[in-house]
């Protein structure tokens, strides 16, 4: 193996949104995230809408009325 072409793996400080921290190794002194293990819907079994510049409500607008057009009956 080459030498000195390596980055140093060194101890790092994950941070996630939610608040939750805890440290492992990495190439970096500092992650931040956006989702971890104890916010994910996947492990907590809670629906948790990440909305990333207002497209869930963007969403919501456009097609509000959408559901109320397919139940109405022909005429």
């Amino acid at each position: 193996m080459k030498k000195n072409i390596h980055p140093d793996y060194i101890g790092c400080k994950i941070t996630c949104l939610c608040g939750n921290e805890f440290e492992t190794r990495a190439t970096m002194p500092e992650i931040k995230v956006d989702i971890c293990s104890s916010c994910h819907p996947f492990f907590t079994g809670k629906q948790k809408l990440v909305d990333t510049a207002g497209r869930v409500e963007r969403f919501q607008k456009r097609y509000k009325d959408y559901r109320k057009q397919i139940d109405k009956p022909q005429e």
